[in-house]
């Protein structure tokens, strides 16, 4: 099976100027776009800071048991709400991506994991002012109840091969299959941050 590795949810043509931010946040003087634009960037007149929009990073975790992997409902409240997903989320700006691995594994599920390996990384075009990219582990579940919390209401044991509940993100259901079909090892990860 074929690696992808860049998954679109909208159409990306054209510039798309996100006006999210409009103030500079190191004087407060209003933001205009670069001149001539270039990558949607915007740019304060007062002092000259330039404001990147770059795409958040994230980590999800395949946790795979007797050939079962777990997926999570996600919170109606959250993107995507109502479906379901592998666990994981964004990092933290004072983290390393192994240990937002095992923070968001803990807060989603309440399992502690040990992290066997990158399998690959992927960048999400989801909306227009939502971009990721998400280095996606292999693990495996060493203890604990299992319990849904955070952005999750529900986790659930579903066999590798499927059938599969409504899946909120396309990369997802390509992580599960090409593991299925391929049982890829992936990059091995230090050995020191694969367990806590």
């Amino acid at each position: 099976m074929k690696t992808r590795q860049i998954f679109d949810t909208y159409d990306r043509k054209g510039n798309q100027t996100i006006d999210k931010f409009r103030y500079c946040p190191r004087c407060g003087a209003r933001c205009n776009s670069t001149s001539p634009p270039k990558n949607n960037r915007l740019r304060c007149s007062r002092c000259g800071f330039t404001l990147y929009q770059n795409p958040s990073p994230g980590v999800v975790v395949l946790i795979v048991d007797n050939d079962m992997i777990l997926l999570g409902k996600r919170d109606n409240k959250v993107f995507m709400g109502g479906k379901w997903s592998l666990p994981g989320g964004f990092i933290e700006f004072d983290e390393d991506f192994l240990s937002a691995a095992h923070r968001e594994i803990m807060e989603e599920t309440g399992l502690s994991i040990k992290i066997i390996s990158i399998i690959s990384v992927v960048s999400n075009f989801l909306l227009p002012d939502l971009h990721t990219l998400v280095i996606v582990l292999l693990a495996k579940k060493i203890s604990s109840t299992l319990r849904p919390g955070d952005d999750i209401v529900k986790l659930e044991w579903f066999p590798l091969s499927g059938p599969f509940p409504s899946m909120a993100f396309e990369a997802d259901k390509h992580i599960i299959n090409r593991y299925y079909k391929t049982k890829i090892a992936g990059t091995s990860v230090d050995p020191r941050f694969a367990s806590l």
